[in-house]
């Protein structure tokens, strides 16, 4: 072989080379260093708990480590922005919950991201009920009881609920809307602090998400009267829904899902979609979710959580509006 047939032949591999570069799939070298999943919320509540257990799972189907980092803030907008912000190169997650991806939208005055817009839908990994619960010395027993109690008893209830604009305010809200009562809203700082005033008597009711209550359910130091959502409640399969107590469609909870930058590369997500739908069939995540209250999504496609954000944003709209609220 000539000296000027060597080099040409050096040009077309170098050619063929470049090309086949640009032509490979993204997934091919995918992952080839840690994933960042941002939690919206702070350390040590149920979302970065869940996070954890997530990215354990999935460092062993992936091969590379996925670090979980806490960006809370404004009901989930801060750490939500800064994914909606990222390169859209598969490496920046958001494990998020109905705050941003579905409420937020419509509580908030400024918006920095689009729940719908802004991201890509990977997989839905499950829902968090609420539970509306009283002091054991309410007279109520089930939901009928409640609500006849409540119109007998205008204006003299009230509910305690972990925050303004949180799932727990909103399905009382809605609770109101479909039950035609007015019990009062009353908002704490958190869960636990709504708990315990209705565990010492000075709230009648609360609605807290499943997780919270069962324990004291379980104790008798409160009485569920009926789970929000379509499903009983895996933690407390005894208590019946809202649903099943003549409120027909009620359905209210946390949702949990993973989304990334829009834009992000088809095969990248698919990617992703494969190792999270693996991932939620390992033992120990199972374990993990049953542990806490949390069902899992029917379908792990990435449609499956499209529709429901398409489905959810209009829903909640409605009720924030009915109310009045707003969060500068």
């Amino acid at each position: 072989m000539t000296t000027r047939s060597r080099m040409w032949l050096l040009c077309c591999l170098a050619a063929t080379s470049i090309l086949l570069s640009f032509t490979a799939p993204a997934s091919a070298q995918y992952p080839n260093k840690p994933i960042k999943l941002v939690v919206p919320f702070a350390a040590g509540g149920p979302t970065d708990a869940l996070g954890r257990a997530l990215a354990a799972a999935m460092r062993t189907h992936l091969g590379q480590p996925v670090i979980v980092e806490n960006h809370g803030g404004a009901g989930g907008n801060i750490g939500a922005q800064l994914v909606a912000q990222a390169p859209a190169d598969g490496y920046t997650l958001l494990l998020a919950t109905s705050g941003p991806l579905v409420v937020n939208v419509s509580l908030f005055k400024k918006l920095t991201f689009d729940p719908i817009k802004s991201f890509d839908p990977i997989i839905m990994i499950g829902t968090l009920p609420n539970v509306i619960v009283a002091h054991p010395s309410f007279p109520a027993k089930d939901v009928a009881e409640l609500v006849a109690y409540s119109k007998a008893h205008k204006g003299a209830l009230s509910f305690s609920h972990a925050g303004i604009g949180g799932s727990s305010h909103l399905a009382g809200e809605m609770f109101n809307s479909m039950a035609g009562t007015d019990l009062i809203q009353i908002p704490y700082r958190g869960a636990s602090l709504a708990l315990n005033d209705v565990i010492g008597g000075q709230v009648q009711l609360s609605v807290l998400d499943v997780l919270v209550a069962a324990p004291q359910v379980k104790a008798g130091k409160i009485r569920a009267l009926g789970v929000t959502t379509k499903e009983r409640a895996s933690v407390m399969p005894d208590v019946p829904t809202l649903d099943e107590q003549g409120l027909k469609g009620f359905d209210s909870s946390v949702m949990f899902g993973v989304v990334a930058p829009r834009g992000t590369p088809s095969d990248i997500l698919a990617k992703l979609n494969d190792v999270l739908a693996s991932s939620l069939d390992e033992p120990a995540l199972r374990t993990f979710l049953e542990a806490q209250g949390i069902s899992r999504a029917s379908s792990t496609e990435a449609a499956y959580l499209s529709r429901y954000l398409v489905e959810e944003i209009p829903k909640w709209r409605k009720i924030i509006e009915s109310i009045g609220i707003e969060v500068q």
